[in-house]
């Protein structure tokens, strides 16, 4: 199989190129420089494996650009990288992906969502993490390779279209994760006023988790990876 990952030069795009790859599929990584000839890149290829950027200010218009171009292109699965619990009406970069969800499902495609909880890489245990939340809020990780796997099993394997499946590899607090590395934890919560748009969505999520935390099942990853 031929895939093409839209937003496929970034660190998931990255990941799921070499499972893909790891199952003997081809993968086409697609970052800015194919939009001009999006249908054209895509011409050929089995499926798509989409991912929008970080705060994007109009999410569903993306994605929606994505499926058109799929349709022109003859392409009809596509697997779209979303976020856990994506009605979240306190974050508005959640709700974004919760309305480009709809769009995805309201196509005439064969479509899966995968909605990964916070990635544990996003944390640097090798030395005193800094953080902009309580360190005992509650959290569903997922190992970034973990839902590289996922994304290819679907991708390739049948029977996972109409499915949205929220994934985490575990349930732990940064708190935790800090002492099994043994490391240090500084809470250093925003105090400037955001300037842009993804620095108030960055505000707004730290708060969130600071009042909630993420909580994220990890059933769903185990049973799809066979663990």
């Amino acid at each position: 199989m031929k895939i093409a990952i839209v937003g496929g030069t970034g660190k998931t795009g990255r990941a799921v190129a070499d499972a893909l790859e790891r199952r003997s599929h081809a993968a086409l990584p697609l970052g800015r420089s194919s939009w001009g000839d999006l249908s054209g890149a895509l011409t050929g290829c089995d499926a798509v494996y989409l991912i929008a950027p970080n705060f994007h200010r109009d999410e569903p218009g993306y994605v929606a650009q994505v499926l058109a171009a799929m349709a022109m292109a003859g392409v009809t699965r596509v697997v779209y990288h979303s976020v856990a619990s994506p009605y979240l009406p306190a974050m508005s970069h959640h709700l974004d992906k919760a309305r480009a969800e709809d769009v995805v499902r309201r196509s005439d495609l064969a479509w899966t969502i995968l909605q990964p909880g916070p990635y544990l890489q996003n944390f640097d245990l090798t030395r005193p993490v800094t953080l902009p939340y309580r360190a005992d809020a509650p959290f569903g990780f997922a190992d970034l390779d973990d839902v590289a796997e996922v994304a290819a099993l679907v991708l390739s394997e049948a029977g996972h279209e109409g499915a949205t499946y929220e994934l985490a590899s575990r349930q732990a607090t940064v708190a935790e994760l800090a002492a099994e590395a043994d490391v240090p934890i500084v809470v250093q919560r925003p105090v400037a006023a955001p300037r842009d748009r993804e620095e108030a969505g960055l505000h707004a999520m730290f708060a969130y988790y600071d009042d909630h935390g993420l909580l994220v099942g990890t059933r769903t990853m185990a049973a799809l990876l066979g663990r």
